[in-house]
């Protein structure tokens, strides 16, 4: 597969619902809104499908003659919304259809910039969870956390929901509110919580020199929070600067690289094995299935420059597909431990697809298995050292404690 193709496949846990982009502004008018019967073209069954379709325009004729709100008969909404449902008739929460304006802040919020709560989403049991609040954005000053079930959204129920239906219901403009019905894991009873919505923006890559809580080892701390369009580039801009530091006398005490993959939801394929790249030498990075059982590796494919430093990977339950490729090829290949708690578990990709009118179809085309063969969908990647966040303390980070310990 070409770098080219595979800069389009993600991996990132529920992709369309990173964006809680910028939402329709709502008008209220008293006057009547007629409803025009739409005209249609390319209505042709393909020779090659043997399908009638007389039940589905008998359904959307009943609906044109017998519905009570006349306003709510969108033909562009009822159309998309006919698509959603075939490809929600496949039950796999990672294969979605986005209509223009979804698949618009999909990739926006890829891009790393874009209006909303600044929470990820994926799921998990047929229930809308967190997967990870961004730091510094509305969602985590809400308290939203790792795992969190939204059981309702402005007092919608979120049963059976998909993705794209999360989305278009907690997203909005900058300023405006939402309110989400919240069930915390080891809690019995859901919470309201209101967030107000704001501009996001989140820098994928941020590093510093870091001491442990009461020791004097220090530490590159290197903290990924995605892998998104300019990712790569960040990247590059932060191992230089690194390399740099490296280089001067303030550096001979610096034990080596806490690589920090906490809540990061994934991304880009293509970046997952341009970061692993960056430590190991040689050889696989990770290996995709497809359909047919065939596999492929993805390899090591330019020159490291952090190849020789000692390493760590923090993760948690918020780190997620293209985190868990760069965790389990460290952890597979022996180049530094990992630190935290068992990962998020989506071990597939998905073909992200152009459609007409701005429209966008993330199709699951294929599993990915670490370097050693194993599939971690659901189960996620358990890690070396098992370190549970201090709850009742966050700001004492035992589990990069632990780390620069291990160094």
């Amino acid at each position: 597969m070409s770098l080219k193709l595979i800069r389009n496949i993600l991996l990132v846990a529920g992709f369309t619902t990173v964006v809680f982009g910028t939402g329709y502004k709502l008008g209220l008018s008293q006057s009547p809104v007629p409803y025009l019967k739409p005209t249609f073209s390319n209505t042709d069954v393909p020779a090659t499908k043997n399908v009638d379709f007389a039940l589905f325009w008998d359904v959307w004729s009943r609906l044109e003659d017998s519905f009570i709100d006349k306003k709510a008969l969108d033909p562009e909404k009822m159309f998309y919304g006919a698509i959603s449902g075939m490809v929600s008739s496949l039950e796999d929460p990672y294969t979605a259809f986005l209509p223009p304006k979804e698949n618009k802040d999909a990739k926006d919020s890829l891009a790393g910039h874009f209006d909303g709560i600044g929470a990820q989403l994926g799921i998990k049991d047929k229930k809308i969870i967190v997967v990870a609040p961004l730091s510094g954005t509305p969602a985590e000053a809400a308290g939203l956390k790792s795992g969190d079930w939204i059981v309702k959204v402005n007092g919608k129920e979120t049963v059976n929901w998909n993705l794209p239906q999360a989305v278009s219901n907690i997203r909005g403009e900058r300023g405006t509110k939402v309110t989400l019905n919240i069930l915390s894991e080891g809690e019995t009873e859901p919470r309201d919580v209101e967030i107000i919505r704001d501009n996001i923006n989140v820098p994928s890559v941020v590093w510093e020199v870091k001491t442990a809580s009461g020791s004097a080892k220090k530490s590159i701390h290197l903290k990924l929070s995605q892998f998104g369009g300019q990712t790569n580039d960040e990247w590059l801009k932060g191992v230089s600067e690194i390399n740099s530091y490296l280089a001067t006398d303030s550096a001979k005490t610096v034990k080596g690289i806490v690589l920090d993959m906490r809540n990061n939801p994934g991304g880009y394929l293509s970046g997952a094995v341009f970061i692993a790249s960056e430590f190991l030498p040689d050889g696989a990075v990770v290996l995709q299935e497809d359909k047919t059982g065939r596999r492929q590796t993805f390899s090591v494919n330019r020159e490291g420059k952090l190849t020789n430093i000692p390493l760590v990977v923090l993760i948690n339950r918020g780190s997620a597909s293209a985190s868990e490729i760069v965790a389990g090829a460290i952890q597979d290949r022996k180049r530094g431990r990992v630190v935290g708690e068992v990962s998020f578990g989506k071990g597939s990709i998905q073909d992200v697809q152009e459609l007409q009118g701005g429209a966008g179809l993330h199709v699951t085309v294929a599993k990915w298995l670490t370097p050693s063969g194993k599939w971690i969908n659901r189960d996620g990647v358990t890690p070396d050292v098992k370190v549970e966040p201090d709850e009742e303390n966050p700001e004492n980070d035992v589990q990069f404690n632990k780390a620069i310990e291990i160094l």
